[in-house]
């Protein structure tokens, strides 16, 4: 039994580990880097800022290199450097400019929480424990680096753990939507998908709630049986093909599930 329990998580995490790296990825809102002394570095730091944030990371990597030839020390424009790197997705070079950052300031959360990003998204998830790990020690205010170190956990199957991450977390910061989305899915991952609905249900109908939040709880819905409510908050995000994909993908999970009588926190 506990076989087919277990092969159903690993199941669903497969699938939903997207969704938690992109969570981690998407927190951009955390923004360490200080304010230039130069005005002319400044404008092109700004400007660089809005370029990476509408995702145009050509032209953000350009004002960012522009910025270091002016001032070649500057923080900002190598963690801006670093971001728009990771952005394209040059993971290794991401890497080193984040490396290179942290040497240059050590103290500064920026660098460290970039490398552990980086080592998340290369799912080596020993080093990216480790960074969100030292993060959260050194930096137990940032929801960042506790969102950081939850998904880590989930990927590595570390639910419980996981989740009081996020809850000590959320006391600090109850308004983190990403917290709260990823306490949902973990709680999926770990099979109690009517807890998990419970949670995405306090911000999955807000107006500025993240997609992967509405996606969870589809997902909480589709496991419990409710397919119905899964494909109406799926057509919120999703095109109808990529719904019925969703859909399709779910009713095979749920014949899993199903098929371990015993586990009767998926029942509806």
């Amino acid at each position: 039994m506990k076989n087919v329990i277990a092969s159903c998580s690993l199941a669903v995490a497969s699938a939903v580990a997207a969704a938690l790296l992109a969570g981690c990825a998407s927190q951009g809102s955390f923004n360490p880097r200080p304010v230039s002394s130069s005005v002319g570095a400044t404008s092109d730091l700004r400007l660089a800022d809005s370029a990476l944030a509408s995702g145009s990371t050509e032209l953000a990597s350009s004002l960012y290199q522009k910025a270091l030839r002016a001032e070649p020390n500057s923080l900002e424009a190598q963690l801006g450097l670093a971001d728009a790197t990771y952005q394209a997705g040059d993971l290794e070079r991401a890497r080193g400019l984040y490396a290179r950052a942290a040497s240059v300031a050590p103290a500064n959360p920026g660098p460290k929480l970039g490398q552990a990003r980086v080592a998340l998204k290369q799912r080596r998830l020993d080093d990216a424990a480790t960074l969100y790990r030292t993060l959260v020690a050194e930096h137990p205010d940032n929801p960042v680096a506790a969102q950081g170190l939850g998904a880590v956990l989930d990927l590595q199957g570390h639910h419980d753990e996981a989740q009081t991450v996020y809850r000590a977390a959320l006391r600090v910061h109850p308004d983190a939507q990403g917290l709260t989305t990823n306490l949902g899915l973990s709680l999926i991952l770990a099979n109690k998908p009517r807890e998990g609905a419970n949670v995405l249900l306090d911000i999955a109908g807000l107006a500025n709630a993240p997609p992967q939040a509405r996606q969870n709880l589809a997902l909480a819905y589709a496991l419990l049986g409710n397919t119905n409510a899964a494909k109406q908050i799926l057509q919120t995000d999703l095109p109808p093909a990529s719904v019925e994909d969703n859909l399709r993908f779910y009713r095979i999970l749920r014949a899993r599930l199903d098929a371990s009588p015993h586990d009767t926190e998926i029942q509806k």
